[in-house]
């Protein structure tokens, strides 16, 4: 970043000590109230001016500058191959006294550079290693961040420097490199930052930002030296990266003193906040949703896991399942770990699988004669009373009845809707209106129309459609916020491709869908 990335027009007062931005936004930062301790990962939440600098500066500098400047955030140089000053500060200690001190830290890691970059660094990615070079600078980048005390789910902020953008081989490297390098943070537990120049790298993130199968990163470094400070820009969509998602580095490498003390620094500023949990589907527990499926021709139950918009490798997790016509997935004992729920197709009988750090425990009974019920749904807390819950249609009444969760059985089942045979394919999303109340995605069979069942107090509210066609779908399943973004997300085949498609939940709607797997033909249901 410092020195070397675009031209721009370096204005303001910065060279003479005065912070370039408005006084509102100088205002906004409380540049000299105190500093409250930023714990857990960086760099947390926090909107506002920050700085970085090529050397991490002492922690007498950076003592200074808390008192004067109004920076709250400074970005460290935490490794990378073509990392080009000696960091003789920055030591764990180093981090923890910063972060105590009210500091949000910004870590960049200056990896291998695109093979066509227009900057001097020497170090370049391979085109016929890309993806495999990205996995192991992310790798590199985690132990060092480790290494260091940043804690898992820090944003690891790769600096990709200014790059041509005639050499269509060379931009394809960059995003292969950079898919990988995100899906493998997130396998590790930490998430990606992106930095580069608003004409080259930035300029196609925002162009794959949709591609099908690319892992994009979690946040947005961009560089554009117009001097304002602002995470708004018209080259990137207002729903990209949004909420809390962004970082611009607004003017480039210049002298600024504070409290006595000079530093050579960019200016940034930041609109960033920690990506918010998702709530259920994580079978790995590495903060993403993941996808379950049974093989009928094998009777292999497989995991495929997520990392944010694609699946990685599956692997087989149990055998002998072509037993069970019905599976779902929830945590239904509350131990934090996923389990199976399934019937016998032969009893009726349903059984509980639960899974545990070391696999699956013993299997408990939990219900008889479910062969009288269809579209088995898992709920959540549907009833808000601490327990996951069950949806179930009644084949010969078509009466939707609650089966209130007790962590190893149920309590008396609650009609809760009447005219369900009309229905099929139902899925417990989650909250997917953010009401507070468990909502219920359902196919109407005879038209293909979807729709939203909002939870309410007493059983649903008013029925939203939110889509036509959905005839041509199968298996459709809630797994969570498969992004991240804050919003259930629903994940479905489509019966004539046998592809599998992610459709982003935007409250009461979904986003365009996009394609995250193909031949999915052999695999069914999906949980």
């Amino acid at each position: 970043m410092i020195g070397a990335l675009c031209v721009g027009v370096v204005t303001l007062l910065a060279l003479t000590g005065a912070a370039p931005a408005s006084d509102d936004t100088i205002t906004t930062t409380a540049a000299h109230s105190t500093a409250a301790a930023v714990a857990g990962p960086s760099p947390g939440t926090f909107t506002g001016l920050g700085f970085d600098a090529c050397t991490a500066p002492s922690g007498a500098t950076m003592q200074a500058w808390l008192a004067a400047s109004p920076y709250r955030a400074i970005g460290i140089y935490f490794g990378g191959v073509n990392r080009g000053c000696a960091q003789p500060n920055l030591t764990v200690s180093w981090v923890a006294a910063q972060q105590a001190a009210g500091w949000h830290l910004m870590p960049i890691y200056v990896g291998l550079q695109a093979p066509c970059t227009t900057s001097t660094k020497r170090h370049l990615i391979d085109p016929a290693i890309a993806a495999a070079q990205g996995r192991a600078q992310a790798e590199d980048a985690v132990v060092q961040a480790a290494a260091l005390g940043l804690a898992p789910e820090s944003v690891l902020i790769f600096d990709m420097e200014a790059y041509r953008t005639d050499d269509v081989a060379c931009r394809s490297a960059v995003l292969a490199f950079m898919s990988a390098w995100t899906a493998r943070l997130h396998d590790l537990g930490y998430l990606s930052g992106f930095y580069s120049s608003m004409a080259s790298g930035v300029a196609d993130q925002v162009a794959a930002y949709n591609s099908p199968g690319y892992v994009r990163p979690d946040y947005v470094d961009f560089a554009r030296w117009d001097g304002i400070a602002t995470v708004s820009d018209p080259a990137i969509p207002g729903s990209y990266w949004s909420p809390q998602r962004r970082m611009k580095q607004y003017l480039g490498d210049h002298d600024e003193t504070w409290g006595g003390v000079t530093i050579n620094i960019d200016n940034d500023y930041l609109d960033v906040a920690p990506l918010p949990a998702t709530l259920f589907g994580d079978f790995t527990g590495n903060g993403w949703s993941d996808l379950l499926s049974r093989q009928p021709s094998t009777g292999n139950l497989y995991l495929y896991p997520g990392n944010g918009t694609s699946l990685g490798n599956r692997t087989t997790i149990g055998t002998g399942w072509n037993g069970m016509d019905v599976m779902i997935r929830t945590d239904f004992t509350r131990d934090g770990h996923e389990d199976v729920i399934a019937r016998a197709k032969a009893t009726g009988e349903l059984w509980l699988y639960p899974r545990t750090p070391a696999g699956w425990g013993s299997r408990i009974r939990i219900g008889a004669s479910w062969n009288s019920m269809r579209e088995l749904t898992p709920a959540k807390d549907f009833n808000r009373d601490g327990y996951p819950d069950l949806l179930a249609v009644q084949t010969s009444t078509g009466y939707l009845y609650l089966y209130p969760g007790r962590g190893t059985s149920f309590g008396a089942r609650k009609a809760v809707g009447t005219g369900w045979n009309s229905m099929d394919e139902l899925a417990g999303v989650g909250d997917l209106n953010h009401d507070g109340h468990q909502d219920l995605i359902a196919r109407q069979k005879a038209t293909g129309y979807l729709f939203l069942y909002p939870g309410a107090a007493a059983g649903f509210g008013s029925k939203v459609q939110l889509g036509t066609g959905w005839n041509s779908m199968r298996d459709l399943v809630g797994v969570g916020d498969v992004d991240r973004d804050g919003h259930p997300d629903l994940l479905a085949v489509e019966k004539s491709t046998s592809y599998l498609y992610f459709y982003r939940g935007r409250g009461t709607s979904f986003a365009a869908r996009i394609r995250i797997g193909t031949s999915w033909g052999g695999m069914q249901p999906l949980l």
